[in-house]
């Protein structure tokens, strides 16, 4: 039935060539605010599978692809729904990479993208509270849910021998979804959490949340916040009092600004981030050291993969129509089909075109489940001489 599907839009999309036109894709992320320092290289890697698709020439009937950028803030839900607004009724996108931040991203997809029946697709909104959003089949994302990263979290906590934390979690969506599934899981393993406290971004101050967590102990310190944010300030007082020797950085701190402004002040701790590793990755590395960018920035490849599979969609489907092509995402993310690596969209659009399966594995071993989000692969990091190392992948 799949392949007939696929072929039937095929036909649809070659007999007129209809579609040889120019299709706008929104990025919605944060350029500004608490990750922005991670922001530009996602959008290079989005824009580097919308211009691959176009350069192919053998999408949508010879269709090109135009990026269009808008600041979510990662933070201000209002702005964020402003952004998407204006990308979708302004600048009439047929489909939007992002949210960046979970709360931003909730607000934006209920606000304006599901009125409007636009597919979000994001690379980096992590809040459990995602996976069970009514979202009328319109939201996907290529990051797992925080509810498997407290998992891997506590895991290689225990590794290393570690029984008692403090935590600290950024005040919204993402933080508070993370802590609370570390929590739980931590405590289930036989961990103690000795305070689970709330810190809000934008101070100058954070020596009496230091106070607070220093007062409560622990053999370590996980800082579930943000590295360009509040998370740095509870790290810089930690370290300047002398509170905690050992920290432990989930996604949201692991960035180029950890191992810039703390390097080796930090050397010991460790953390993990959604990443995967073989072909797919290798190949998206190589790729966007050639267009000029780090293919290795967190959440870089999960928004090539974000892009590639909004195009996808839309060539099974035969539509840049999002209410028609959401039915289509889950079908070429997944198997049956022939596997699918980045700089091969154009042999995908051949394939679906010829009515056969595809299994995009893209850059970050794409497997969507549940309600379309990825299963999840992460790489554990340790700070080894001031900078941020690989130790495995899991």
């Amino acid at each position: 039935m799949k392949k007939l599907l696929l072929a039937t839009a095929a036909a649809a999309l070659t007999a007129g060539g209809a579609f040889a036109e120019d299709v706008k894709l929104g990025i919605s992320l944060g350029f500004t605010g608490p990750l922005e320092s991670m922001s530009p290289t996602m959008a290079q890697g989005a824009e580097l599978a919308m211009k691959e698709a176009t350069d192919s020439g053998k999408f949508m009937g010879g269709a090109t692809v135009t990026p269009v950028r808008g600041d979510s803030t990662c933070v201000d839900a209002a702005a964020a729904t402003a952004t998407v607004e204006r990308l979708i009724t302004a600048e009439g996108v047929k489909g939007i990479v992002g949210g960046m931040c979970s709360g931003e991203t909730t607000a934006s997809l209920q606000n304006v993208a599901m009125p409007n029946g636009m597919v979000m697709i994001s690379p980096s909104a992590t809040s459990p509270a995602l996976s069970t959003l009514d979202d009328n089949g319109l939201f996907f994302r290529t990051s797992p849910s925080d509810a498997r990263q407290g998992q891997v979290m506590t895991e290689i906590i225990m590794e290393h021998g570690i029984k008692s934390v403090a935590l600290t979690y950024t005040n919204n969506d993402y933080g508070k979804g993370l802590a609370d599934s570390f929590a739980e899981a931590f405590t289930a393993a036989g961990g103690t959490v000795t305070i689970n406290a709330a810190h809000e971004d934008g101070k100058a101050d954070y020596a009496a949340e230091v106070g607070a967590l220093a007062s409560a102990g622990g053999d370590a310190l996980v800082i579930a916040g943000y590295v360009d944010q509040g998370g740095s300030g509870i790290l810089r007082g930690a370290l300047d009092s002398g509170a905690f020797e050992t920290f432990v950085f989930p996604d949201g701190m692991v960035g180029a600004t950890l191992q810039d402004n703390f390097g080796a002040e930090v050397n010991g701790s460790f953390g993990q981030i959604p990443s995967s590793e073989g072909a797919g990755k290798d190949k998206f590395i190589e790729m966007a050291t050639a267009a000029g960018f780090d293919g290795t920035s967190v959440y870089s490849s999960e928004a090539y993969d974000a892009a590639a599979l909004i195009m996808l969609g839309m060539a099974a489907a035969g539509s840049t129509d999002p209410n028609v092509y959401k039915e289509k995402i889950m079908d070429v993310a997944n198997a049956p089909g022939e596997p699918i690596l980045p700089g091969e969209l154009g042999k995908a659009f051949e394939l679906i075109a010829a009515g056969q399966d595809i299994d995009y594995q893209g850059a970050s071993s794409v497997e969507l489940i549940g309600a379309g989000e990825s299963s999840g692969t992460f790489r554990e990091i340790e700070i080894k001489d001031g900078k941020i190392e690989t130790v495995k992948y899991r």
